[in-house]
């Protein structure tokens, strides 16, 4: 096997030979959809795409649907795309048909199968004896996901004959832009809102803490110029089949009991609801509340305090909810998050909060703590108890607004949240980073396991999310694999992060020291050789992340971490060799030791872009890990003597 098959990943190899061997030879295999399908069923044989299709819409099939099936063709190779009205039952070259299941083109094309008849739920059937390939959506929204499954089978052109039945998990899925510091500008929220789409995400809450008209000047219109920018967004949302949700902060000066107040929510509302914008969301988190703002609230809700705020908070909010239904009675319900928003214990302010507010406006929730090391079912059942209604998951990763985070980006899969927790919560958001596209690797996860939490594999999620931002290309997805591994600790709000730091490379790493201090000579060169690979695969990484990356935001975004990865990979092969020569008894090792000190000291020194997160500082890359190995190495082969 050669070294590059070696190093490419059993998810990446397998997809390899797959659609590398010869067609008669092939045997189809299940393919690797993300988020993992609810169901998918193989059938016998294989469709070839061919450079001519025809695509059949059912009449009422959005255009932008039929547009993006289009640019997927194309992208796969296909150089003709023919329009028609009608499915032909023995076509010459493959058909595509296309549009929800009410339509009798889909239903006839679907040729029996039973369709996905859930919310957002789709039946997708690749027929090679009729020469079809059906998209058939319950509603627009599944039709939209059934596209995306669409763009992970078209590059490999042939494809096995299978259906699949698939159909979220959860009824919101995607992020809430909720982080302090440096926010989000809006090209980065529109590309987010397109990356959204890919993983079958359904909700992008807006809500930057430094946006001063959502939260200190709250009560004033927006200037004319920003509320195009918020209708561009809401106009990509809709593209995207993605719910813009616009959450305001009034707390830290709010009068609960003011009729004005209360309008001049109904005000901000309206002028958003004007630009396209139809689901609403109150941040009532991060503020004092137990006093009181003004004094009619001394005098309506008595003497401040917890319970007080609760039952204050949960009368605006219903007034909130109630305005809303008139205005638009088919508006989804208000969401808010509470200011006790972590862990589930039982207080006088959730007491209050659970007996007076309206049942139908959607309590946000962050986990078991604020940053939670994991969530179980009993903890989300608990939540449940403690607010009386299902929770909606306000989960605080990958978010790096906190001093624990100093210096880190935040790569690690999605981990440690119990599968079966879709029967106790309606959704899952992620607070991402201020690095909007780093961000996307968690939200990748984020996403899989909202869509089907039964199912769903992190490991394979994070090759996928790999693959997807270098565009398909192995030696970038292996690149950009190593670099996450350097970013895979996960910190809390105390001293123990939830996730370990680069497991992949400690891994390595202590076989080595294990081998060194008990291996024979032929396994210590051994060690040593895969030291040198490791150690090279690290500093070429970011140069070849840097050329490949489909999205070149990414390396912009990571730009001290790659360029502090390439230093610490040098330092590294620097290290492998002090140690090669040391094993050999030769005097130079000390030259490549103190090499590698000097380059681990600049790598150290590198610091993060001035004013891009919340708390600026040092680059960490595999920290307790890589550098704890360099500095440790000198010591672990007895120095050469000199006489």
């Amino acid at each position: 096997m050669t070294r590059r098959a070696r190093r490419i990943g059993l998810p990446l190899l397998a997809a390899t030979l797959l659609f590398s061997t010869p067609l008669a030879a092939q045997v189809a295999t299940r393919p690797a959809i993300f988020p993992a399908p609810t169901d998918v069923a193989l059938g016998t044989g294989t469709l070839t795409l061919g450079r001519t299709v025809s695509l059949v819409a059912a009449p009422g099939t959005d255009p932008a649907t039929v547009a993006l099936v289009e640019r997927i063709l194309k992208k796969g190779g296909v150089t003709t795309i023919t329009p028609a009205r009608r499915a032909t039952r023995n076509p010459a070259q493959v058909q595509i048909v296309l549009g929800t299941t009410d339509a009798a083109s889909v239903r006839d094309a679907l040729a029996g199968t039973t369709p996905d008849t859930n919310a957002e739920g789709y039946t997708l059937t690749v027929a090679p004896l009729a020469n079809t390939i059906t998209l058939a959506g319950h509603d627009a929204d599944g039709l939209f996901h059934a596209v995306q499954t669409l763009r992970q089978l078209v590059p490999h052109t042939t494809l096995p004959a299978l259906t699949i039945r698939d159909h979220p998990a959860m009824p919101v899925r995607g992020t809430i832009e909720g982080f302090y510091g440096t926010p989000w500008t809006m090209a980065e929220r529109e590309r987010h809102l397109d990356f959204l789409a890919t993983v079958k995400a359904n909700t992008y809450v807006y809500s930057p803490k430094d946006d001063p008209f959502a939260r200190a000047r709250w009560r004033d219109p927006y200037p004319a110029a920003t509320l195009t920018q918020l209708r561009a967004l809401a106009v990509a949302a809709k593209r995207n089949h993605v719910d813009f949700v616009y959450a305001i902060s009034p707390g830290p000066s709010v009068c609960f009991s003011a009729p004005a107040d209360a309008q001049a929510l109904d005000a901000k509302f309206d002028a958003l609801r004007g630009i396209g914008v139809h689901r609403f969301y109150v941040a009532l988190d991060d503020i004092e509340y137990k006093k009181w703002n003004c004094d009619a609230d001394q005098a309506t809700y008595g003497a401040s305090g917890a319970a007080a705020a609760g039952k204050a908070q949960a009368l605006l909010l219903n007034a909130v909810q109630a305005s809303l239904t008139r205005r638009d009675p088919q508006a989804p319900p208000l969401i808010m998050v509470p200011t006790e928003y972590y862990d589930a214990k039982e207080t006088p302010y959730k007491a209050a909060l659970r007996e007076y507010l309206d049942p139908k406006v959607v309590v946000q929730w962050t986990g078991t703590d604020v940053v939670p090391p994991a969530i179980s079912i009993p903890d989300a059942k608990t939540a449940t108890k403690a607010f009386g209604r299902k929770t909606l998951l306000w989960d605080n990763y990958p978010v790096n607004d906190y001093a624990q985070t100093t210096g880190r980006l935040l790569l690690a899969p999605y981990a440690r949240r119990e599968a079966g927790l879709s029967g106790e919560l309606t959704g899952i958001l992620s607070n991402p980073m201020n690095q909007e596209a780093p961000s996307r690797i968690a939200v990748t996860g984020v996403a899989a396991f909202a869509w089907n939490d039964r199912n769903y594999d992190p490991d394979l999620t994070q090759v996928f999310a790999a693959r997807e931002l270098a565009g398909g290309d192995p030696r970038a997805t292996d690149a950009l694999l190593t670099f996450f591994d350097t970013q895979h600790i996960a910190p809390t709000f105390g001293s123990q992060p939830w996730q370990e730091q680069a497991p992949r490379l400690h891994a390595l790493l202590n076989h080595v020291r294990d081998t060194l201090a008990n291996g024979d000579a032929d396994a210590r060169r051994a060690a040593l050789a895969d030291l040198v690979r490791a150690a090279d695969d690290l500093a070429a990484a970011p140069d070849t992340i840097r050329a490949a990356v489909s999205d070149p935001t990414f390396a912009a975004q990571s730009r001290p971490w790659l360029d502090a990865t390439a230093l610490w990979g040098r330092a590294l092969r620097q290290t492998a060799a002090g140690l090669t020569a040391a094993s050999e008894a030769s005097p130079a090792a000390a030259g490549y030791f103190a090499t590698a000190g000097d380059l681990a000291t600049q790598a150290a020194t590198i610091q993060s872009i001035p004013g891009a997160t919340r708390f600026d500082g040092p680059i960490k890359i595999a920290d307790g890990v890589l550098d704890a190995f360099i500095a440790e190495a000198p010591k672990m082969v007895a120095p050469t003597s000199t006489r």
